[in-house]
C-alpha cells in the first residue's frame, strides 16, 4: 500500500496525518479518501473533478500537475504527499 501524508490544514476535515491506500492512481486515492472522510469532499477537487488550484499532490516528490495529473499511477511502494497551499496578503 502506498503511504499518503496529508498536511495539517486538511487534517481538520478528519483526515489522518498518515494514511495507507491500495489505489492504483491519484484519482482512486482521492476517491477513497473522500469516501473514508466525507468532510474532505470538495476540499481537494472542484465540481468538475479537477484538483483545486491550491491543492498540490506529489508522488515521490513529483508534482502530479507536471505529468498525468490525477491519472498519475501510484504503486504500493510510493509516497504521496497532499498539500493545501495557504494564500494571504
Amino acid at each position: 500500500m502506498s503511504t499518503v501524508r496529508i498536511d495539517g490544514s486538511l487534517r481538520e476535515f478528519a483526515a489522518p496525518a498518515r494514511w495507507e491506500d491500495p489505489a492504483g492512481d491519484v484519482r482512486g486515492l482521492i476517491d477513497a479518501l473522500e469516501a473514508q472522510y466525507p468532510r474532505l469532499r470538495m476540499k481537494l477537487r472542484d465540481e468538475t473533478g479537477e484538483l483545486r488550484r491550491f491543492v498540490r499532490i506529489f508522488v515521490n516528490g513529483e508534482d502530479v500537475r507536471n505529468g498525468a495529473g490525477t491519472s498519475t499511477p501510484v504503486a504500493p511502494s510510493d509516497r504521496v504527499d497532499i498539500l493545501h497551499s495557504i494564500q494571504g496578503g
